[in-house]
């Protein structure tokens, strides 16, 4: 189901201290399209998550759940759009862990301390 949510005027948008915001195109579903958002924390925030208890989580629920538990210190959130990375299996979770580890690459920071977040067509791993 489309939302089609109207994108908002960059007058609009007012930053929040200790989070940069960044979107990007990764060819997810369509070329052309942004479809991975990146959301840096500062040192010390604090994140929380609320979980299914529906013994078919998708591999980024589980990874979440497990980077929070460690305890490390979330520093970053990713999102991508068009795959929802669900009912892969074992190549889902290694594909959200990878996900984890290539941006934490990019920010100097432990894969751990990064949550993955998929959203778009199930059963499809991502690319």
């Amino acid at each position: 189901m489309a939302v089609n949510l109207i994108i908002p005027a960059q007058s609009d948008i007012h930053p929040v201290a200790g989070i940069e915001i960044g979107t990007a195109k990764s060819g997810i579903r369509k070329a052309a399209d942004k479809d991975i958002t990146v959301f840096r924390l500062a040192e010390g925030t604090a994140v929380a998550g609320v979980f299914t208890t529906n013994r078919f989580r998708a591999a980024p629920v589980q990874v979440c759940e497990r980077h929070l538990v460690a305890g490390n210190g979330i520093r970053a959130l990713v999102v991508n759009t068009g795959n929802a990375n669900a009912g892969t299996g074992a190549a889902g979770l290694h594909a959200a862990e990878q996900t984890c580890e290539a941006l934490a690459g990019l920010l100097g920071i432990a894969p751990g301390q990064v949550l993955p977040f998929s959203t778009g067509v199930i059963l499809e791993l991502l690319p």
